[in-house]
């Protein structure tokens, strides 16, 4: 007996966008970048004017374009200003490293901190005040770049490489950053010189910027800034697997070698300038991507314009809370991405359920 076969089901309609549609969405993501600029620029005047020590306005203004050597002056000009233009500059640095890394690995919860990146440069430039007597930027900034090279390949090739998972990644990220903590302490415990030296790269601050630092920093930043965003399309290219991405033809090595280049200039001259400061990365990329999509050509410029705004604002906000004193921002960003990474974690394993 034949049995009659179903009928076929008809083909599921196909809905187009409607016209319009990318432009509309190009024209907010434009519109949200500029607004991303101008809270930047709000932001970095409120890094200039608020402080532990409360300055009127029309000084602020008379020591940024009427320098006379006053007392007020000298702390807007040498103390604040700098401190700001630096943590423009490393915020930009930290969102780009994180938004890299997280391309690079596939690994959303990827950090310069949380893979071990900063410790590995601070763990180097600790040994070349140390053990090679080595006191400027100048000096130990290349320590800091071999440090954070050094600990960006290790995680990689213990994280399984081709295999690697975002978890077996973190994990040893985690186990680096543990050993590296352990050789500072004990580098702290033999050598009572450097320990001033170690309070500053443990928690990472602002406060010992200068301008001259910052403008000797600077060009390795902006080098490395530079390289992550012309690795938009690669990094794009590379989200969608090797195999496609090999077949748009995207050199994978040659994209995996200048990202981690890229990383390396960024977090290794954030670290040494300042310090390891972590979370920076993981969280305003997480961000971003709500309001951008996967797209990295729109990522990192806007992760690049507000990383800098959460640094800024952990800055302006530990000078604030604790006056006369102050907490360092490593400290502050800590202190709230702490609790975004197990936020982040705890999402992931419930969406693998």
């Amino acid at each position: 007996m034949l049995v009659d076969s179903p009928p076929e089901a008809p083909p599921e309609a196909t809905t187009a966008p409607p016209p319009g549609a990318p432009r509309r969405r190009r024209l907010t993501r434009s519109v949200g970048l500029a607004a991303s600029v101008v809270l930047l620029a709000a932001v970095t005047v409120l890094g200039i004017v608020v402080g532990a020590k409360q300055i009127p306005l029309d000084q602020v203004w008379h020591g940024l374009f009427h320098y006379s050597g006053s007392d007020t002056d000298v702390v807007i000009r040498d103390v604040r200003l700098p401190r700001t233009l630096l943590g423009v500059l490393v915020g930009a640095a930290l969102g780009l490293a994180g938004t890299v890394m997280q391309a690079l690995t596939r690994n959303p919860l990827a950090d310069p901190g949380v893979l071990g990146i900063n410790a590995g440069a601070s763990a180097a430039v600790v040994t070349a005040i140390s053990f090679f007597g080595v006191t400027s930027l100048t000096g130990y900034v290349w320590f800091a770049f071999l440090g954070a090279a050094v600990v960006n390949v290790a995680v990689y090739v213990l994280g399984g490489t081709r295999g690697a998972t975002p978890v077996r990644l973190a994990l040893a990220g985690t186990a680096l950053t543990a050993v590296l903590t352990g050789y500072l302490n004990a580098v702290n415990l033999l050598d009572n010189a450097a320990l001033d030296k170690m309070r500053f790269w443990t928690v990472g601050s602002l406060a010992t910027a200068t301008m001259p630092n910052v403008i000797r920093i600077a060009p390795f930043l902006a080098v490395g800034a530079l390289l992550a965003l012309l690795l938009a399309r690669p990094l794009n290219a590379l989200a969608l697997g090797d195999d496609q991405a090999r077949a748009l033809g995207t050199g994978l090595l040659r994209t995996r070698v200048l990202a981690m280049l890229a990383i390396t200039l960024l977090c290794g001259g954030a670290t040494a300038v300042c310090g390891p400061i972590v979370y920076v990365g993981l969280m305003v990329p997480h961000a971003v991507r709500a309001l951008t999509g996967p797209d990295m050509r729109w990522i990192l410029p806007y992760s690049a314009v507000l990383s800098p705004v959460l640094l800024l604002g952990a800055d302006v906000l530990g000078r604030v809370v604790a006056r006369p004193g102050e907490l360092q921002a490593g400290i502050v960003t800590a202190v709230i991405g702490g609790p975004v990474f197990i936020y982040l974690v705890r999402r992931r394993r419930m969406a693998q359920l």
